[in-house]
């Protein structure tokens, strides 16, 4: 049963990243995106990846293709003011990007396929244990970087405010 839907969640991924490509409108690509972003959090899933699956859907469908949507909305795209390629750089980058396939199909060539193992563990993805290792082996790194961002947040503050002249 996982193996379908592992194969369906493929096919809706492969799907769904073609019409990103091949969408003529930024606005329909970003939601293709998106959907794209969520299927592959699907495949988490299926790997028993759950926090990662969650970590993936805020970070990337959340902030990223929002920041994405923001940034296309409030670009003016018009036709007219975009400038024409030349056939010469359509050629070019097909020639390209055949080149770039042949080379991944030759890496992939030699490659030997994983087995994965039928039964595994099943507590490996879970938050109770990343936080049980995060708290007691690596407190002190976590407490650091918590600092650093924080010094990070107050740098960036005090750069973006504006000097007031009394």
């Amino acid at each position: 049963m996982a193996q379908y839907i592992f194969l369906t969640l493929a096919l809706l991924t492969v799907i769904t990243a073609l019409l990103m490509v091949f969408s003529k409108n930024p606005v329909h690509s970003v939601l293709y995106l998106i959907l794209t972003f969520f299927a592959i959090a699907g495949q988490y899933v299926l790997l028993n990846a759950q926090f990662l699956a969650v970590v993936h859907i805020i970070v990337y469908a959340g902030a990223i293709m929002v920041l994405f949507l923001f940034v296309l909305m409030l670009l003016n795209l018009n036709e007219d003011s975009e400038p024409q390629k030349s056939s010469r750089w359509k050629i070019g980058a097909g020639i390209t990007s055949g080149l770039l396939l042949v080379t991944l199909v030759g890496a992939l060539k030699g490659s030997i396929q994983l087995q994965v193992p039928e039964s595994s563990n099943p507590s490996v993805g879970l938050v109770e244990n990343l936080g049980k290792v995060l708290f007691t082996d690596f407190v002190v790194p976590f407490e650091i970087a918590g600092i650093l961002f924080l010094a990070a947040m107050v740098g960036a503050v005090m750069v973006g405010k504006r000097d007031l002249k009394v």
